[in-house]
């Protein structure tokens, strides 16, 4: 199977709600399935991570729905990896490592050492994934405030906080892969 990653389009916005939603029903069972069914990320936030250029999809055909999204912003001076989901219909294909390694590699273009994100640790398809593409547990102690924050407000949200993971990758120690689009 074939697809692409590329930035987001405005018309890609209403589609990834469903894609999440979509990801979500893999979580049934799990104690953290209903928070993340009333926390979805926002439209907006999908809307301002297209306007930062931090909002990228994949698609199985250049004109075609996306089937796959990845959400980036800064935390702490680091690139943070805000959400990703790939429609089920989709899974293990390769397209989530598509969209993270794409990510990543604008984030290294553009200037950032780290990639940090949150994720739950008893998930196959979450931290142990993320772990196989080289983001290794980040201990509190090396937490920056912005980081905090976020541990902070998920707590707050509900959710179950001994399943909850911080993750860094070290960046700046891979070399440099220029993105094929940013």
């Amino acid at each position: 199977m074939t697809f692409i990653v590329t930035p987001a389009r405005p018309q890609d916005l209403p589609e990834l709600p469903h894609i999440e939603a979509l990801a979500l029903a893999l979580l049934a069972g799990h104690p953290a399935h209903e928070i993340f069914g009333r926390h979805a990320t926002p439209v907006d936030d999908f809307a301002a991570g297209l306007r930062r250029d931090c909002l990228w999809v994949a698609r199985l055909d250049p004109a075609g729905p996306p089937v796959g999204h990845v959400l980036a912003g800064e935390l702490d001076g680091d690139f943070h990896i805000q959400q990703m989901d790939v429609s089920p219909a989709q899974g293990r294909r390769g397209i989530g490592r598509a969209l993270l390694e794409h990510a990543c590699d604008v984030a290294r273009a553009r200037g950032y050492r780290h990639a940090v994100l949150t994720t739950l640790a008893d998930v196959p398809w979450n931290a142990p994934f993320y772990a196989s593409a080289g983001f290794r547990p980040l201990a509190p102690a090396d937490w920056g405030a912005g980081l905090r924050a976020v541990m902070r407000h998920e707590r707050t949200l509900g959710f179950p906080m001994r399943l909850r993971v911080a993750m860094r990758r070290d960046l700046a120690a891979e070399q440099a892969q220029p993105p094929a689009s940013t």
